[in-house]
């Protein structure tokens, strides 16, 4: 990437790559730091330890575009999220969900849930009123992973990507944050639908339903995010105001969120043997070779 440079951190991160580009005030988040394959059990999904250090990379990023601000005005800034893996995120840690669910223990999921929702939230509101928050979708998006590429102002995914909620397929929904996000993108009707079908739709088929902004052939996804940021920053005071207008006319409050991860949460709870197991079998999946684990993941979809 040129003129980009390793940010420097005061705390050793194993599971995020973040860089910056002081010429256009863009932070980078690459989740599933290459580093963290070295352990053969890390599966790219929202554990504990991702949650942790996407909240570090929020604090450098809300941080560096404070100081840029001081010394350079209220250009616009642009955060940029994507994936080291061959996935951009498989959604939620489901090794923890069944652990905690047997264990009985309803406040564990419940911390697990709001740190979730927490990020989602943050996300959404751009981090910084001089923000613009960019999903880079190369690889497959599902559940929670879908959900944090819908909580950015823009969708930029490479053609042939996976994106879909498999909730439905071990009795739950996806809680955190998908409802109130595809709303804002499609009508309510389909967002349940899509919440409740366990359907994988293409990156060629959420462009056309408009859910994907910007689609670009395999391997351009870089290129394409640089050109959203050139854009964006041509037309920098219009691109903020229009933020917030959308902040107004369409907002997606901390507490709307809340409530309904809490929803998930009495769902989750409600689990039984039969859907913890097809949880077990979906985590087994994610450990093995990417094209085993994306195959097994639609077949389950298939057998709806």
């Amino acid at each position: 990437m040129h003129n980009v440079e390793q940010l420097r951190r005061a705390h050793a991160l194993s599971t995020i790559r973040i860089e910056s580009d002081p010429s256009s005030d863009a932070h980078w988040c690459f989740m599933h730091a290459q580093q963290a394959f070295a352990d053969r059990t890390y599966r790219p999904c929202f554990s504990p330890q991702l949650l942790r250090e996407l909240r570090l990379f929020a604090r450098q990023a809300i941080d560096g575009i404070n100081a840029r601000t001081a010394q350079a005005g209220g250009d616009i800034a642009h955060i940029v999220l994507a994936s080291d893996a061959h996935v951009f995120n498989l959604g939620g840690d489901l090794s923890l969900f069944t652990r905690l669910i047997r264990e009985r223990d309803r406040d564990g999921l419940t911390r697990y849930a709001h740190e979730c929702v927490d990020s989602i939230h943050l996300l959404h509101t751009r981090l910084h009123e001089n923000a613009h928050t960019i999903a880079l979708v190369e690889g497959d998006a599902l559940g929670g992973g879908f959900e944090l590429a819908l909580a950015c102002q823009t969708i930029v995914a490479e053609s042939g990507v996976q994106m879909g909620f498999p909730e439905v397929l071990f009795g739950l929904f996806p809680g955190m944050g998908a409802y109130s996000l595809l709303t804002q993108r499609v009508s309510p009707k389909l967002a349940e639908e899509m919440m409740l079908n366990g359907t994988m739709y293409s990156s060629d088929e959420l462009h056309r339903m408009g859910i994907v902004d910007v689609l670009v052939p395999k391997g351009e996804g870089v290129r394409a995010v640089h050109e959203a940021m050139r854009r964006n920053r041509r037309i920098s005071a219009a691109r903020l105001a229009l933020h917030r207008v959308r902040d107004g006319a369409h907002p997606v409050s901390h507490a709307e969120l809340t409530r309904i991860t809490d929803i998930w949460v009495d769902t989750a709870m409600q689990l039984g043997e039969k859907q913890l197991r097809t949880m077990e079998r979906l985590v087994r999946a994610q450990l093995r070779r990417p094209e085993e684990a994306e195959q097994a993941t639609r077949d389950s979809s298939a057998a709806l």
